[in-house]
């Protein structure tokens, strides 16, 4: 099980590091899987207890100059860690000026990624600053437990507002209460309400667009045949969805939600190189 890679252009380098920024912020602790063509930073908590879950994908080869890999067995060309990515990401922020960095499986007394920042000096000798950052190597029996989470037959799919807009409006709040419904409908409406003893506040966000979903059969979830008006609705925890907002440092070209109503909400960002989805499971 061999794993090494190398970043040298500074644009690569500085949106990886804002990715791992990302997910540091929104999993204390989570499994990377490594395969010849992508990375995948995934967070199972048990969705049917209460936890949040994410699976965010990367293509390596629009991040790393050099990517080389063999896994557990020529047949499972596969490597998966578990890592706290907040170590991850610290170690990044000594590279923000780097002439490259080089990131390699090793196992001196335990397993570790070691982060090799090579930095820019005046003399012709170069100053390394290296990282190691203990992980875990999870058993191929295991690995089932990190499969891309099935998308529920959603209610409702749509488009959100500007995440910065969202993000005020959540941040706001929060203030008065721990919960917030999200409710959206197929008319590219979607209302966010909080309701307390003494306050109810709702903002109503309009012409937002509905994804075209069709799927192979050509129709498109439980959603067909749906009144376009009526509204998909779904409680969440307030502070797990401000989570997900004030922690955007990739700006997605796309944003959407999908609603299973009193279930879940699925939350999707995707950006040209980068796809993240972030589940919240509904409050009883």
């Amino acid at each position: 099980m061999r794993f090494r890679a190398k970043i040298v252009d500074l644009a690569c380098l500085n949106h990886f590091s804002r990715v791992i920024n990302t997910i540091a912020k929104l999993a204390k602790t989570c499994t990377l899987r490594l395969t010849d063509s992508k990375l995948y930073f995934i967070l199972s908590d048990k969705v049917a207890n209460g936890g949040v879950s994410m699976w965010c994908e990367l293509c390596q080869g629009n991040f790393f100059d050099e990517f080389q890999m063999e896994g557990v067995a020529a047949e499972h060309n596969e490597i998966y860690l578990e890592l706290v990515p907040e170590n991850l990401s610290r170690a990044l922020k000594t590279a923000q000026s780097a002439k490259a960095v080089k990131i390699k499986l090793t196992n001196k007394h335990c397993p570790c990624l070691r982060v090799a920042v090579e930095l820019p000096s005046l003399s012709s000798s170069s100053r390394i600053v290296t990282h190691d950052i203990p992980v875990g190597v999870i058993p191929r029996r295991l690995w089932n437990d990190f499969r891309e989470p099935s998308v529920p037959d959603f209610d409702v799919s749509i488009y959100l507002p500007v995440l910065k807009t969202m993000k005020s409006v959540v941040e706001r709040m929060k203030n008065l209460s721990n919960s917030v419904v999200i409710e959206a409908n197929l008319s590219g409406e979607m209302n966010l309400k909080i309701e307390t003893d003494l306050v109810s506040v709702t903002t109503h966000f309009k012409d937002l667009g509905n994804p075209p979903w069709a799927s192979e059969d050509g129709c498109q979830s439980s959603a067909q045949g749906r009144d376009l008006e009526s509204m998909a609705e779904a409680r969440i925890d307030i502070k797990k969805l401000q989570q997900l907002l004030a922690r955007q440092q990739v700006n997605p070209t796309k944003a959407l939600c999908n609603i299973v109503s009193k279930r879940i909400v699925h939350f999707v960002l995707l950006h040209e190189d980068v796809s993240l989805q972030y589940f919240i499971p509904a409050l009883a």
